[in-house]
């Protein structure tokens, strides 16, 4: 996929901090409940600490107890893009920003049956917030 935003692999090592660029470019996940973002019940936007693309409203988050903020739909279409993940023996869907390709997290098929029914399971450190 072409990603509007693309820079060398040593830009990303300077840009973000080392568990950033571990999550965010080396498809990583940050340990369950210690994500600042997991109990934020502040209203915001959540963008990419990658490249600031809107990702997901404070409207769609919803505790889910897995120990990673929970999102039942995104933004906006087109602002994440969701992708096969055969990795750790498993089949899942790698949700990544769809402005700069960086890995949020994945996306699972058991989140609230009244709205997508969708639970997009987002690492913390992927992500800044925009208090409204």
């Amino acid at each position: 996929m072409a990603y509007k935003v693309t820079k060398e692999d040593a830009e990303w090592r300077k840009e973000l901090t080392p568990e950033q660029y571990r999550v965010l470019r080396q498809q990583a996940t940050e340990r369950p409940f210690t994500g600042k973002y997991v109990h934020n019940k502040e209203s915001g936007v959540y963008t990419c600490a990658a490249c600031g693309n809107p990702l997901f409203s404070s409207d769609t988050k919803f505790e889910s107890g897995t120990g990673w903020p929970s999102f039942w739909d995104v933004i906006e279409q087109g602002h994440v893009d969701v992708k096969r993940d055969f990795s750790h023996g498993m089949i899942r869907e790698e949700v990544v920003c769809g402005n700069c390709g960086s890995h949020l997290g994945h996306v699972f098929n058991d989140g609230p049956r009244d709205t997508t029914g969708l639970r997009y399971c987002i690492n913390s450190v992927s992500l800044n917030f925009e208090k409204k």
